[in-house]
């Protein structure tokens, strides 16, 4: 549910460090709420997340969110619609206080063509969001909302706050739906 990636903030942080005037790559910090990118506009920069958590979501036609993913450290950015040339597919957004390394887009192209490192770090992140997408739509065909909900509730409780409307739009369900499905968890917890 919250996805990181340790070694690609290692090797992006080695890279910073390696930088003489420190221009390739800035360090961008964003305040809880903020938008990082959003859907349907231009990306500017390839962003790796130093610190903190975002949520990754679309708003479709209909104006209802829908979450993708919650992403923390060392999770890429902005970097399908750089390699597509396309303006950003979903909205990133700063549920806490955040901190991404900004890499300008020719440094980032440079990359593509010349560090093996990074080829390999972006295969490896393209083939487990793949994972990640076949295994969450699989999993909420077989599992009921009170499962992933209570899974929810358990990362709530250990590693971020998450607003009851990001539930739903993660669960991709209504606000009352969730309500009342929270109503039932809790009548079941007490009855037991």
């Amino acid at each position: 549910m919250l996805r990181t990636n340790q070694p690609f903030l290692d090797y992006l942080e080695e890279l910073y460090q390696k930088q003489s005037r420190k221009e390739n790559i800035v360090l961008k910090s964003y305040g809880k709420g903020e938008k990082i990118l959003s859907q349907n506009e231009s990306s500017t920069k390839i962003m790796l997340i130093r610190s903190g958590i975002t949520k990754c979501y679309f708003v479709e036609e209909n104006d209802k969110e829908y979450i993708v993913e919650f992403l923390g450290k060392g999770e890429i950015i902005g970097e399908i619609e750089v390699i597509k040339n396309v303006p950003c597919l979903c909205s990133i957004e700063a549920m806490t206080e955040v901190t991404v390394y900004a890499m300008s887009i020719p440094y980032f192209r440079n990359l593509l063509k010349n560090d093996l490192t990074l080829n390999n770090f972006l295969l490896d992140v393209f083939a487990e969001r793949i994972v990640n997408t076949s295994s969450r739509a699989s999993y909420q065909q077989l599992h009921t909302t009170e499962h992933t909900l209570s899974q929810l509730l358990e990362l709530k409780s250990k590693e971020m706050e998450i607003s009851k409307e990001d539930m739903a739009a993660y669960l991709g369900i209504t606000l009352r739906s969730l309500n009342r499905t929270l109503k039932e968890i809790n009548e079941n917890n007490t009855s037991e």
